[in-house]
Protein backbone atom coordinates (compact mmCIF):
# COMPACT_ATOMS: atom_id res chain seq x y z
CA UNK A 1 0.00 0.00 0.00
CA UNK A 2 1.30 3.74 -0.72
CA UNK A 3 1.58 6.16 1.45
CA UNK A 4 -1.22 8.39 0.29
CA UNK A 5 -3.40 5.77 1.17
CA UNK A 6 -2.70 4.89 4.79
CA UNK A 7 -2.61 8.64 5.43
CA UNK A 8 -5.50 8.56 3.49
CA UNK A 9 -6.51 5.90 6.10
CA UNK A 10 -5.47 7.55 8.78
CA UNK A 11 -7.12 11.11 8.32
CA UNK A 12 -10.48 9.20 8.72
CA UNK A 13 -12.16 10.00 11.76
CA UNK A 14 -14.79 7.27 11.58
CA UNK A 15 -12.42 4.50 10.50
CA UNK A 16 -13.92 3.61 6.89
CA UNK A 17 -11.31 5.07 4.67
CA UNK A 18 -12.50 7.35 2.14
CA UNK A 19 -16.28 7.22 3.62
CA UNK A 20 -18.32 9.03 5.54
CA UNK A 21 -19.86 7.13 8.66
CA UNK A 22 -22.41 7.66 10.78
CA UNK A 23 -22.11 4.96 13.41
CA UNK A 24 -20.41 7.20 16.18
CA UNK A 25 -22.52 9.75 16.30
CA UNK A 26 -26.27 7.44 15.55
CA UNK A 27 -24.35 5.26 18.47
CA UNK A 28 -23.99 8.20 20.46
CA UNK A 29 -27.17 9.51 20.40
CA UNK A 30 -29.21 6.02 20.85
CA UNK A 31 -27.25 5.57 23.93
CA UNK A 32 -28.77 9.16 24.67
CA UNK A 33 -32.13 8.68 24.04
CA UNK A 34 -32.30 5.27 26.02
CA UNK A 35 -30.96 6.44 29.08
CA UNK A 36 -33.03 9.53 28.80
CA UNK A 37 -35.65 8.24 28.51
CA UNK A 38 -35.79 5.73 31.30
CA UNK A 39 -35.04 9.02 33.32
CA UNK A 40 -37.82 10.75 31.87
CA UNK A 41 -40.30 7.60 32.68
CA UNK A 42 -38.79 7.41 36.29
CA UNK A 43 -39.50 11.23 36.87
CA UNK A 44 -43.29 10.05 36.70
CA UNK A 45 -43.27 6.80 38.56
CA UNK A 46 -40.66 7.66 41.43
CA UNK A 47 -42.91 10.57 42.76
CA UNK A 48 -46.14 9.20 42.36
CA UNK A 49 -45.04 5.85 44.37
CA UNK A 50 -43.60 8.21 46.95
CA UNK A 51 -47.00 9.96 46.75
CA UNK A 52 -49.15 6.92 46.98
CA UNK A 53 -47.18 5.01 49.56
CA UNK A 54 -46.46 7.96 52.07
CA UNK A 55 -49.23 10.66 51.57
CA UNK A 56 -46.03 13.24 52.31
CA UNK A 57 -45.90 15.74 49.43
CA UNK A 58 -42.74 16.24 51.67
CA UNK A 59 -41.36 13.31 51.43
CA UNK A 60 -41.72 13.50 47.97
CA UNK A 61 -40.07 16.41 47.64
CA UNK A 62 -37.37 15.34 49.48
CA UNK A 63 -36.72 12.32 47.22
CA UNK A 64 -36.36 14.57 44.48
CA UNK A 65 -34.02 17.08 46.04
CA UNK A 66 -32.04 13.75 47.03
CA UNK A 67 -31.66 12.69 43.77
CA UNK A 68 -30.70 16.23 42.02
CA UNK A 69 -28.32 17.88 44.81
CA UNK A 70 -25.68 15.08 44.45
CA UNK A 71 -26.01 15.00 40.87
CA UNK A 72 -25.14 18.27 40.61
CA UNK A 73 -22.23 18.21 43.65
CA UNK A 74 -20.63 14.82 42.03
CA UNK A 75 -20.98 16.42 38.36
CA UNK A 76 -18.71 19.77 39.62
CA UNK A 77 -15.73 17.42 40.49
CA UNK A 78 -16.04 14.82 37.98
CA UNK A 79 -14.36 16.75 34.76
CA UNK A 80 -11.11 15.79 35.77
CA UNK A 81 -12.11 12.02 36.69
CA UNK A 82 -13.45 11.62 33.74
CA UNK A 83 -10.97 13.11 31.33
CA UNK A 84 -8.44 11.11 32.80
CA UNK A 85 -10.22 7.56 32.88
CA UNK A 86 -11.99 8.53 29.12
CA UNK A 87 -15.84 9.55 28.47
CA UNK A 88 -16.64 6.15 27.53
CA UNK A 89 -15.34 3.88 30.40
CA UNK A 90 -17.49 6.49 32.76
CA UNK A 91 -20.71 6.37 30.71
CA UNK A 92 -21.13 2.46 30.58
CA UNK A 93 -19.73 2.04 34.12
CA UNK A 94 -21.97 5.15 35.46
CA UNK A 95 -24.99 3.62 33.40
CA UNK A 96 -24.89 0.35 35.03
CA UNK A 97 -24.03 1.62 38.44
CA UNK A 98 -27.33 3.21 37.51
CA UNK A 99 -29.26 0.40 36.63
CA UNK A 100 -28.34 -1.62 39.54
CA UNK A 101 -29.16 0.94 41.87
CA UNK A 102 -32.41 1.57 40.15
CA UNK A 103 -33.52 -2.02 40.15
CA UNK A 104 -32.51 -2.82 43.88
CA UNK A 105 -36.22 -0.17 44.23
CA UNK A 106 -38.90 -2.67 42.69
CA UNK A 107 -36.82 -5.78 44.01
CA UNK A 108 -36.83 -4.58 47.88
CA UNK A 109 -40.18 -3.61 47.48
CA UNK A 110 -41.34 -6.85 46.34
CA UNK A 111 -39.56 -8.26 49.36
CA UNK A 112 -40.71 -5.33 51.61
CA UNK A 113 -37.64 -4.67 52.68
CA UNK A 114 -37.27 -1.21 51.10
CA UNK A 115 -37.95 1.58 53.95
CA UNK A 116 -38.02 5.40 52.75
CA UNK A 117 -34.26 5.77 53.86
CA UNK A 118 -33.44 3.22 51.97
CA UNK A 119 -35.24 4.42 49.04
CA UNK A 120 -33.52 7.86 49.79
CA UNK A 121 -30.30 6.27 49.48
CA UNK A 122 -30.36 4.14 46.66
CA UNK A 123 -31.99 7.82 44.40
CA UNK A 124 -29.30 9.42 46.12
CA UNK A 125 -26.81 6.95 44.23
CA UNK A 126 -28.75 7.24 41.10
CA UNK A 127 -28.10 11.03 41.00
CA UNK A 128 -24.44 10.57 41.96
CA UNK A 129 -23.38 8.42 39.36
CA UNK A 130 -25.87 10.40 36.46
CA UNK A 131 -23.87 13.37 37.05
CA UNK A 132 -20.21 11.76 35.25
CA UNK A 133 -22.43 9.46 33.26
CA UNK A 134 -24.26 12.76 31.73
CA UNK A 135 -21.29 15.03 31.36
CA UNK A 136 -19.28 11.75 29.19
CA UNK A 137 -21.82 11.03 27.46
CA UNK A 138 -21.89 14.85 25.77
CA UNK A 139 -18.15 15.78 25.92
CA UNK A 140 -17.84 13.16 23.13
CA UNK A 141 -20.57 15.08 20.90
CA UNK A 142 -17.48 16.75 19.32
CA UNK A 143 -15.34 13.54 18.55
CA UNK A 144 -18.66 11.81 17.53
CA UNK A 145 -19.37 14.54 14.85
CA UNK A 146 -15.45 14.74 13.34
CA UNK A 147 -15.35 10.74 13.13
CA UNK A 148 -19.19 11.10 11.47
CA UNK A 149 -18.14 14.06 9.48
CA UNK A 150 -21.16 16.32 10.38
CA UNK A 151 -20.99 19.92 10.99
CA UNK A 152 -20.70 21.03 14.69
CA UNK A 153 -24.13 22.76 15.11
CA UNK A 154 -25.80 19.63 13.48
CA UNK A 155 -24.35 17.51 15.93
CA UNK A 156 -25.29 19.25 18.92
CA UNK A 157 -28.99 19.85 17.22
CA UNK A 158 -28.91 16.26 16.86
CA UNK A 159 -28.17 15.88 20.60
CA UNK A 160 -30.86 18.32 21.24
CA UNK A 161 -33.18 16.43 19.65
CA UNK A 162 -32.52 13.44 21.41
CA UNK A 163 -33.08 15.18 24.66
CA UNK A 164 -36.23 16.48 23.63
CA UNK A 165 -37.14 13.25 22.14
CA UNK A 166 -36.84 11.27 25.41
CA UNK A 167 -38.58 14.43 27.31
CA UNK A 168 -41.34 14.00 25.06
CA UNK A 169 -41.77 10.04 24.86
CA UNK A 170 -40.61 9.62 28.73
CA UNK A 171 -43.31 11.52 30.83
CA UNK A 172 -46.33 10.33 28.05
CA UNK A 173 -44.81 6.48 28.40
CA UNK A 174 -44.35 6.89 32.48
CA UNK A 175 -47.18 7.90 32.68
CA UNK A 176 -49.14 5.32 30.65
CA UNK A 177 -47.40 2.94 32.77
CA UNK A 178 -48.13 4.15 35.90
CA UNK A 179 -51.48 4.58 35.36
CA UNK A 180 -52.00 0.64 33.76
CA UNK A 181 -49.46 -1.56 35.13
CA UNK A 182 -48.52 0.85 38.45
CA UNK A 183 -45.20 2.61 39.38
CA UNK A 184 -43.15 -0.20 39.93
CA UNK A 185 -43.47 -1.06 36.50
CA UNK A 186 -42.01 2.43 35.30
CA UNK A 187 -38.66 1.38 38.02
CA UNK A 188 -38.19 -1.70 36.16
CA UNK A 189 -37.94 0.51 32.91
CA UNK A 190 -35.66 2.89 34.09
CA UNK A 191 -33.47 0.31 35.15
CA UNK A 192 -33.70 -1.78 31.88
CA UNK A 193 -32.83 1.38 30.17
CA UNK A 194 -29.79 2.28 32.01
CA UNK A 195 -28.76 -1.25 31.53
CA UNK A 196 -29.37 -0.83 27.54
CA UNK A 197 -27.77 2.30 27.34
CA UNK A 198 -24.35 0.86 28.81
CA UNK A 199 -23.99 -1.94 26.43
CA UNK A 200 -24.72 0.52 23.58
CA UNK A 201 -21.75 2.81 24.65
CA UNK A 202 -19.83 -0.25 24.89
CA UNK A 203 -20.42 -2.55 22.63
CA UNK A 204 -22.09 -0.19 19.47
CA UNK A 205 -19.31 2.96 19.11
CA UNK A 206 -16.27 2.50 17.16
CA UNK A 207 -13.28 1.17 18.65
CA UNK A 208 -11.06 4.09 20.06
CA UNK A 209 -14.18 6.39 20.59
CA UNK A 210 -14.26 8.31 23.73
CA UNK A 211 -10.69 7.16 25.13
CA UNK A 212 -8.96 9.70 27.62
CA UNK A 213 -7.90 13.12 26.45
CA UNK A 214 -4.44 13.47 26.15
CA UNK A 215 -2.11 16.08 28.52
CA UNK A 216 0.53 18.32 27.66
CA UNK A 217 4.05 16.73 28.51
CA UNK A 218 5.73 18.52 31.31
CA UNK A 219 9.47 18.89 32.12
CA UNK A 220 11.41 15.57 32.31
CA UNK A 221 10.80 13.65 35.19
CA UNK A 222 8.08 15.73 36.23
CA UNK A 223 5.16 13.34 37.80
CA UNK A 224 1.74 13.54 35.92
CA UNK A 225 -0.54 16.24 37.04
CA UNK A 226 -3.12 14.67 39.93
CA UNK A 227 -6.74 15.52 40.58
CA UNK A 228 -7.21 19.11 42.27
CA UNK A 229 -3.98 20.47 39.54
CA UNK A 230 -6.39 19.14 36.91
CA UNK A 231 -9.79 20.59 38.60
CA UNK A 232 -7.54 23.94 38.92
CA UNK A 233 -6.86 23.86 35.27
CA UNK A 234 -10.39 23.80 34.11
CA UNK A 235 -11.88 26.68 36.90
CA UNK A 236 -8.69 28.95 35.65
CA UNK A 237 -9.31 28.18 32.04
CA UNK A 238 -13.31 29.05 32.67
CA UNK A 239 -12.54 32.37 34.83
CA UNK A 240 -10.10 33.57 31.48
CA UNK A 241 -13.44 32.76 29.11
CA UNK A 242 -16.03 36.21 29.94
CA UNK A 243 -18.68 34.38 26.98
CA UNK A 244 -18.75 31.07 29.07
CA UNK A 245 -19.21 32.89 32.24
CA UNK A 246 -21.77 34.82 31.17
CA UNK A 247 -23.58 32.20 29.06
CA UNK A 248 -23.62 30.12 32.29
CA UNK A 249 -24.90 32.73 34.84
CA UNK A 250 -27.43 33.19 32.20
CA UNK A 251 -28.61 30.04 32.24
CA UNK A 252 -28.37 29.29 35.73
CA UNK A 253 -30.82 31.82 36.63
CA UNK A 254 -32.98 30.58 33.65
CA UNK A 255 -32.69 27.44 35.11
CA UNK A 256 -33.74 28.28 38.16
CA UNK A 257 -36.56 30.07 36.97
CA UNK A 258 -37.87 26.62 34.61
CA UNK A 259 -37.48 24.22 37.85
CA UNK A 260 -39.58 26.57 39.97
CA UNK A 261 -41.88 26.71 37.02
CA UNK A 262 -42.32 23.11 36.03
CA UNK A 263 -42.14 21.37 39.15
CA UNK A 264 -44.58 23.93 41.47
CA UNK A 265 -46.10 26.72 39.23
CA UNK A 266 -47.31 24.48 36.43
CA UNK A 267 -49.23 22.12 38.74
CA UNK A 268 -50.69 25.16 41.12
CA UNK A 269 -51.84 26.57 37.97
CA UNK A 270 -53.73 23.35 36.66
CA UNK A 271 -55.30 22.71 40.25
CA UNK A 272 -56.69 26.59 40.68
CA UNK A 273 -57.83 26.59 37.10
CA UNK A 274 -59.65 23.41 36.84
CA UNK A 275 -57.37 21.63 34.51
CA UNK A 276 -56.11 18.82 36.46
CA UNK A 277 -53.06 16.51 35.52
CA UNK A 278 -54.57 16.17 31.98
CA UNK A 279 -53.30 20.20 31.54
CA UNK A 280 -50.35 19.33 32.40
CA UNK A 281 -49.57 16.47 30.34
CA UNK A 282 -51.26 18.26 27.69
CA UNK A 283 -49.10 21.58 27.98
CA UNK A 284 -45.62 19.21 28.16
CA UNK A 285 -46.63 17.23 25.20
CA UNK A 286 -47.08 20.79 23.13
CA UNK A 287 -43.88 21.69 24.45
CA UNK A 288 -41.77 19.29 23.85
CA UNK A 289 -43.04 18.28 20.13
CA UNK A 290 -42.65 21.45 19.38
CA UNK A 291 -39.19 21.94 20.67
CA UNK A 292 -38.58 18.50 19.09
CA UNK A 293 -39.12 20.42 15.35
CA UNK A 294 -37.51 23.89 16.79
CA UNK A 295 -34.11 20.94 17.13
CA UNK A 296 -34.65 19.14 14.07
CA UNK A 297 -34.39 22.46 11.60
CA UNK A 298 -31.70 23.85 14.49
CA UNK A 299 -29.23 20.69 13.26
CA UNK A 300 -30.27 21.13 9.79
CA UNK A 301 -29.51 25.10 9.52
CA UNK A 302 -27.88 26.51 12.91
CA UNK A 303 -24.40 26.50 11.41
CA UNK A 304 -26.01 29.10 8.76
CA UNK A 305 -27.45 31.27 10.95
CA UNK A 306 -26.06 34.50 13.13
CA UNK A 307 -26.11 32.64 16.34
CA UNK A 308 -26.45 35.83 18.63
CA UNK A 309 -29.69 36.48 16.70
CA UNK A 310 -30.96 33.30 17.11
CA UNK A 311 -29.98 32.41 20.62
CA UNK A 312 -31.89 36.15 21.79
CA UNK A 313 -34.56 35.25 19.68
CA UNK A 314 -35.42 31.26 21.01
CA UNK A 315 -35.05 32.94 24.38
CA UNK A 316 -37.54 36.14 23.90
CA UNK A 317 -40.08 33.14 22.55
CA UNK A 318 -39.35 30.02 25.05
CA UNK A 319 -39.32 32.09 28.59
CA UNK A 320 -41.45 34.96 29.78
CA UNK A 321 -44.58 34.10 27.45
CA UNK A 322 -45.41 30.51 29.50
CA UNK A 323 -45.58 32.57 32.42
CA UNK A 324 -47.35 35.38 31.30
CA UNK A 325 -49.58 33.45 29.42
CA UNK A 326 -50.62 31.08 32.59
CA UNK A 327 -50.77 34.04 35.16
CA UNK A 328 -53.49 35.99 32.96
CA UNK A 329 -56.01 33.29 32.68
CA UNK A 330 -56.18 33.26 29.06
CA UNK A 331 -58.44 30.08 27.13
CA UNK A 332 -56.67 26.61 26.81
CA UNK A 333 -56.43 27.26 22.87
CA UNK A 334 -54.02 30.12 23.76
CA UNK A 335 -51.96 28.87 26.21
CA UNK A 336 -51.10 25.23 23.63
CA UNK A 337 -50.65 28.40 21.04
CA UNK A 338 -47.85 30.11 23.38
CA UNK A 339 -46.13 26.95 24.63
CA UNK A 340 -46.06 25.42 20.76
CA UNK A 341 -43.91 28.34 19.96
CA UNK A 342 -42.13 28.75 22.70
CA UNK A 343 -40.86 24.91 22.51
CA UNK A 344 -40.05 25.67 18.75
CA UNK A 345 -38.02 28.59 20.26
CA UNK A 346 -36.61 26.60 23.01
CA UNK A 347 -35.30 23.76 20.73
CA UNK A 348 -32.66 26.16 18.95
CA UNK A 349 -30.60 26.84 21.89
CA UNK A 350 -29.14 24.01 23.09
CA UNK A 351 -27.42 23.49 19.49
CA UNK A 352 -25.78 27.15 20.20
CA UNK A 353 -24.65 26.37 23.28
CA UNK A 354 -23.19 22.74 22.69
CA UNK A 355 -21.37 24.52 19.82
CA UNK A 356 -19.85 27.31 21.52
CA UNK A 357 -18.53 25.10 24.76
CA UNK A 358 -16.92 22.86 22.02
CA UNK A 359 -15.47 25.73 20.04
CA UNK A 360 -13.75 27.55 22.73
CA UNK A 361 -12.83 24.88 25.44
CA UNK A 362 -10.21 22.46 24.27
CA UNK A 363 -10.19 18.81 24.12
CA UNK A 364 -8.46 17.71 26.69
CA UNK A 365 -10.22 20.04 29.02
CA UNK A 366 -13.86 18.83 28.12
CA UNK A 367 -14.73 16.77 30.69
CA UNK A 368 -13.32 19.57 33.76
CA UNK A 369 -14.40 22.54 32.34
CA UNK A 370 -17.91 20.96 31.09
CA UNK A 371 -18.64 19.71 35.04
CA UNK A 372 -18.00 22.91 36.30
CA UNK A 373 -20.20 25.21 34.18
CA UNK A 374 -22.71 22.42 33.55
CA UNK A 375 -22.93 21.97 37.73
CA UNK A 376 -23.19 25.93 38.04
CA UNK A 377 -25.68 26.27 35.44
CA UNK A 378 -27.71 23.35 37.25
CA UNK A 379 -27.30 24.68 41.15
CA UNK A 380 -30.00 26.43 41.39
CA UNK A 381 -32.77 23.55 39.89
CA UNK A 382 -32.99 21.45 43.73
CA UNK A 383 -33.77 24.80 44.82
CA UNK A 384 -36.31 26.23 42.03
CA UNK A 385 -39.68 24.41 43.76
CA UNK A 386 -38.34 24.77 47.43
CA UNK A 387 -38.21 29.08 46.53
CA UNK A 388 -41.32 28.67 44.54
CA UNK A 389 -43.58 27.21 46.97
CA UNK A 390 -42.96 29.61 49.36
CA UNK A 391 -43.50 32.53 47.19
CA UNK A 392 -47.12 31.45 46.48
CA UNK A 393 -47.88 30.88 49.59
CA UNK A 394 -46.99 34.15 50.63
CA UNK A 395 -47.77 36.11 47.59
CA UNK A 396 -50.49 34.14 45.59
CA UNK A 397 -49.73 32.01 41.92
CA UNK A 398 -50.85 35.22 39.87
CA UNK A 399 -47.71 37.89 41.39
CA UNK A 400 -45.41 34.62 41.59
CA UNK A 401 -45.87 33.97 37.64
CA UNK A 402 -45.85 37.25 36.60
CA UNK A 403 -42.55 37.74 38.50
CA UNK A 404 -40.99 34.55 37.32
CA UNK A 405 -42.00 36.33 33.82
CA UNK A 406 -40.50 39.55 34.02
CA UNK A 407 -37.40 38.02 35.94
CA UNK A 408 -36.74 35.80 32.35
CA UNK A 409 -36.92 38.35 30.48
CA UNK A 410 -34.51 40.84 31.94
CA UNK A 411 -32.03 38.14 32.41
CA UNK A 412 -32.37 37.44 29.13
CA UNK A 413 -32.36 40.67 27.58
CA UNK A 414 -30.36 42.74 29.66
CA UNK A 415 -27.39 40.49 29.55
CA UNK A 416 -27.13 40.07 25.64
CA UNK A 417 -26.14 44.02 26.27
CA UNK A 418 -23.28 42.82 27.47
CA UNK A 419 -19.78 43.12 24.85
CA UNK A 420 -19.21 39.47 25.93
CA UNK A 421 -22.21 38.39 23.21
CA UNK A 422 -20.04 39.74 20.65
CA UNK A 423 -18.10 36.51 20.67
CA UNK A 424 -21.28 34.02 19.67
CA UNK A 425 -19.97 33.77 16.06
CA UNK A 426 -16.39 34.53 16.05
CA UNK A 427 -15.04 30.70 16.04
CA UNK A 428 -17.51 29.05 14.46
CA UNK A 429 -15.99 27.01 10.90
CA UNK A 430 -12.58 27.41 12.57
CA UNK A 431 -12.43 23.92 14.18
CA UNK A 432 -12.22 23.13 18.02
CA UNK A 433 -10.01 25.06 20.54
CA UNK A 434 -6.24 24.42 20.67
CA UNK A 435 -5.36 21.58 22.91
CA UNK A 436 -2.27 24.15 23.86
CA UNK A 437 -1.66 24.79 27.67
CA UNK A 438 -4.35 26.25 29.45
CA UNK A 439 -2.27 29.61 30.64
CA UNK A 440 -1.90 30.10 26.73
CA UNK A 441 -5.52 29.18 25.35
CA UNK A 442 -7.02 31.88 27.80
CA UNK A 443 -7.59 34.85 26.46
CA UNK A 444 -9.74 38.48 26.80
CA UNK A 445 -12.93 38.90 24.70
CA UNK A 446 -11.77 41.24 21.87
Amino acid sequence: MNRAAVNAREETPGGTPGGRSLRPLTGLLAAEVVSLTGTRVSAVALPWFVLVTTGSASQTGLVAFCEMAPYVVVKAFAGPMVDRVGPRAVSWTADSVSAVAAGLVPLLHSMDLLSFWVLLVLVAIVGAVRGPGDLAKHIMVPEAAERSRVPLERATGLAGVAERLASTVGPAAGGALVALLGSMTGLIVNAVCFALGSLIIALALPRGMGQAAGQEPGPEGEKEPGYWRRFGEGLVFLRGEPLLLTVIIVVGITNLLDAAFNALLVPVWAKESGGGPGAIGVIGSVWGSAAVCGSLIASAMAHRLRRRIVFFAGFLLAGAPRFLILAFGAPMWMVLVVFAVGGFGGGFLNPILGAISFERVPRRLLGRVGALGDSLAWAGIPLGGLIAGVAVASFGLVPVLVAGGTAYFLTTNLAGLRPEWREMDRLRGKGRASDAPAAEVVRPAR
